[in-house]
């Protein structure tokens, strides 16, 4: 069961943003339109490695399927009957999708860090910093 959530949680992470430069500008001559759309596309690929290492992550470590779909709440549910994640979207989807793994894949990672005795929130966080990176921890372990 776990191994199929990781496989249906990549899959989810690894789709195609769906991000349309028409969103941001009209003519290539709007520099302030290019510029929000390249921001943003940099932003959802950085999500995107995020998203991955804290797969990496959570996928190395023993963590059952129970306790890993307790970080799933709100928009990002998985489904049994298809073996998929469905996100409910707040304003604009590929924005969104990836950061939504990784803010429950970090919750997972809080709970598992939590249950070998890292009692506290400094604690969570240096053990998070310390497996992970310093980037992840301080987008994601905050």
């Amino acid at each position: 069961m776990k191994t199929q959530i990781l496989e249906a949680l990549e899959k989810h992470i690894n789709q195609r943003s769906g991000i349309d430069w028409r969103n941001y500008y009209s003519l290539w001559t709007d520099s302030k339109g290019r510029k929000a759309f390249n921001s943003e596309r940099y932003s959802i690929a950085r999500d995107g490695q995020d998203a991955r290492a804290l797969l990496r992550a959570v996928a190395i470590r023993d963590i059952s399927a129970p306790e890993m779909l307790k970080g799933f709440t709100g928009r990002l549910v998985y489904n049994d009957g298809t073996n998929a994640f469905d996100y409910y979207e707040g304003q604009y989807f590929p924005t969104e999708y990836r950061a939504a793994a990784c803010r429950a894949l970090a919750t997972v990672l809080w709970d598992y860090a939590r249950d070998q005795g890292y009692t506290t929130r400094e604690q969570i966080q240096k053990w998070a910093c310390a497996k992970l990176g310093r980037g992840i921890c301080n987008r994601w372990f905050n």
